[in-house]
């Protein structure tokens, strides 16, 4: 299916009939790419540089106005039509909705793993972001290191409630991996990683979440998801 959108001008599209993901390896586009490859759906990742400032090119501000990755497109969204959509979390949904994987059937559970992914963005993505700000990027040299510790002591409040999730739990919906899983473990490696925030949160408290990541990080979609979109 041919799909006209003026995002094809700048990165036009190999394979128009697969699932055009426009993304880069943050904690927010590897949520989508990780969903790509563990349910098996054929896409094809455009690489979208933010410090190249190519988030604001107005081909790609026609498919998210906010200029944010992630972003998609569809060709054969619901009823056979074209959809794009940008948002990590409503990409997760979607994808989940439309393959039947990652999300239960059962409404209960099914809007119990949506309350996740929401306590996902409204919280732990904002709050490690902070951190990462103040403690590895421009924030790092400001001589006022309340906000770092602000930031830093709502990140390990958020840790805390995770872990308490996990003791009883292989995963956050229990024993089944999920959308609630993926929305949450590139914002933890990074975190620990690439924030280098690991001591300033106390993260070797947090055992079980310690347990989850390294069990998340393990699965091959994971590690091939990590990359999507990547240099």
């Amino acid at each position: 299916m041919k799909t006209h959108h003026p995002v094809f001008a700048r990165w036009p599209a190999t394979y128009p009939d697969r699932l055009q993901l426009f993304s880069l390896p943050t904690p927010n586009g590897v949520k989508v790419g990780i969903m790509l490859e563990e349910t098996g759906l054929a896409y094809e990742a455009h690489r979208i540089d933010i410090l190249a400032n190519e988030n604001h090119d107005p081909a790609f501000l026609a498919l998210n106005p906010n200029g944010k990755i992630p972003a998609i497109i569809d060709p054969n969204g619901p009823g056979g039509r074209p959809l794009a959509l940008f948002e990590s979390g409503a990409i997760l949904l979607y994808l989940a909705e439309k393959t039947g994987q990652l999300l239960s059937a059962d409404s209960a559970s099914r809007y119990e793993t949506i309350q996740w992914v929401m306590w996902q963005m409204g919280g732990v993505g904002p709050m490690f972001g902070q951190v990462g700000f103040f403690n590895k990027f421009a924030g790092k040299a400001y001589e006022d290191k309340r906000p770092r510790d602000r930031y830093a002591a709502e990140s390990a409040r958020l840790l805390g409630v995770l872990n308490k999730r996990l003791s009883e739990r292989a995963w956050v919906m229990g024993p089944e991996y999920s959308i609630a899983d993926i929305s949450l473990l590139g914002w933890v490696r990074n975190l620990i990683g690439f924030y280098e925030a690991r001591e300033l949160v106390g993260f070797d408290r947090f055992t079980h979440v310690q347990r989850w990541l390294d069990q998340g990080l393990a699965r091959p979609a994971v590690q091939r998801g990590l990359n999507v979109a990547a240099l």
